[in-house]
């Protein structure tokens, strides 16, 4: 990874002439109190490797006539230097390599030199940087729209089973209902058919009162005329076989009661009321139930891509233990951006932005005010542990800094060492462009 070894500024913004010699491994802290030059020192160093978009809109000091200069010399040899009228860069290659800007693009990550970029994003763009960076995203993304898709529709059949097992309940049921609706047309002719067995039972039973008198005239006939007994006998032996046919149809007759079916007729509306009821509470039971099973099926699916979406994760290379992305939100040991400590949050950043270029090894960050002594000793002791490089500021003059700045020099160096003329190294330089 490639570090600041030294760095050497005259005449940038508030900055006078300062040199510095960041720890290589670790947090390097710029104190002194306000307006004396720390973010200058900052913004000198982003302009230097990170080119003109990050020159500062005024960048010669007040007052000063000579223009600004910097030089940066880093651990791979290469020292970057702007001066002149027109702060041309140079950069001076013991390697023999051609290039200016286009040689510093390649390692320096652009978030290492403006951190709060990254910091200020919101959680979700901080997320996909993430993702981007692991190579997941396109697939997570894939996974979340799905997972999504799958709750909505989880929402949508748990509202519906929840609406139709409440209409259930709320519904009365008539035990003593029919399964299925009346038919007023079916009781009619039931009532019909059974009012015409009747009617065909009273005529048998006239039938039989007929027969009956038929014989019993037959019998007198036989009295008053004996000269056609031979006649009246055949005459009076056939009727007696249909009286005894008649006899004993008329012992299994059974008259059928209609009460039932007019009762029934006269209430069809009632019981229809009450079938349908009952239909209603039935089939809302059991849509409630497919319903149900449908939200299970669905909660299952659901899982499913969750799972999916944390063997992603799980297996992805990411750039610090704890880090992960749910719902699109950052999230470092179970917690979101804005519930983070400003300790985890420059953690996070910090291995974020290694990760996006692992050849740029250092940070620069300002404004450490927030962080107590533990925290900052805590977060230089990860950075070390890292192998990575940070040069921040801070606004105090204490033992934490590693070196204070005061009227834009740095406090316990002679002027005249500070702003000594920097001799050129020994090596062929280019202009920024040049090929």
């Amino acid at each position: 990874m490639i570090k600041i070894n030294k760095l050497e500024i005259e005449n940038v913004k508030r900055v006078k002439a300062v040199k510095i010699e960041p720890t290589a491994n670790g947090l390097t802290i710029v104190g002194g109190k306000n307006r004396q030059g720390k973010t200058s020192v900052l913004d000198a160093i982003a302009w230097g490797l990170g080119g003109n978009k990050f020159r500062p809109s005024q960048a010669n000091r007040d007052g000063s006539v000579v223009p600004p200069y910097l030089q940066l010399t880093l651990s791979n040899g290469l020292v970057v230097e702007r001066k002149g009228k027109n702060s041309d860069l140079k950069v001076i290659d013991p390697n023999g390599q051609k290039a200016g800007q286009q040689l510093l693009d390649s390692f320096v990550e652009q978030l290492a030199i403006d951190l709060p970029k990254f910091m200020n994003s919101t959680s979700k763009e901080k997320a996909n940087i993430l993702l981007r960076i692991i190579g997941v995203g396109d697939k997570l993304h894939d996974l979340e729209t799905k997972e999504q898709e799958l709750y909505n529709q989880r929402r949508t059949i748990g509202q519906i089973a929840t609406q139709k097992a409440k209409f259930a309940k709320e519904q009365t049921y008539y035990p003593d209902a029919p399964k299925e609706l009346v038919s007023a047309s079916e009781l009619i002719e039931q009532q019909q058919a059974i009012l015409a067995k009747n009617g065909e039972n009273q005529r048998k039973r006239q039938q039989l009162a007929q027969i009956k008198s038929q014989y019993e005239a037959k019998g007198q006939e036989i009295e008053r005329i004996k000269q056609q007994l031979q006649e009246a006998e055949a005459a009076y032996a056939a009727l007696g076989n249909d009286l005894e046919i008649a006899q004993k149809d008329a012992l299994d007759l059974v008259d059928e009661s209609t009460e039932e079916l007019q009762a029934n007729i006269q209430q069809i509306d009632e019981i229809n009321r009450k079938v349908r009821a009952n239909l209603d509470k039935d089939k809302a039971e059991t849509d409630a139930a497919d319903y149900r099973a449908q939200y299970d099926k669905l909660s299952a699916s659901i899982e499913d891509v969750r799972k999916e979406k944390s063997e992603l994760l799980g297996n992805a290379d990411l750039p610090l233990p704890g880090l992960s992305v749910e719902d699109g939100d950052l999230i470092y040991n179970g917690q979101k951006w804005d519930n983070m400590s400003g300790a985890d949050q420059l953690r996070v950043s910090t291995a974020i932005v290694r990760k996006l270029k692992p050849d740029c090894g250092f940070i620069l960050l300002d404004k450490l005010e927030q962080m107590d002594n533990e925290t900052l000793t805590e977060f230089g002791e990860w950075l070390e542990g890292e192998g990575l490089q940070a040069i921040a500021t801070r606004v105090g003059t204490g033992e934490e800094c590693s070196i204070i700045i005061e009227d834009g020099y740095v406090v316990g160096q002679s002027i005249v060492e500070q702003a000594q003329e920097i001799k050129q190294p020994q090596a062929k330089t280019w202009k920024a462009g040049e090929f």
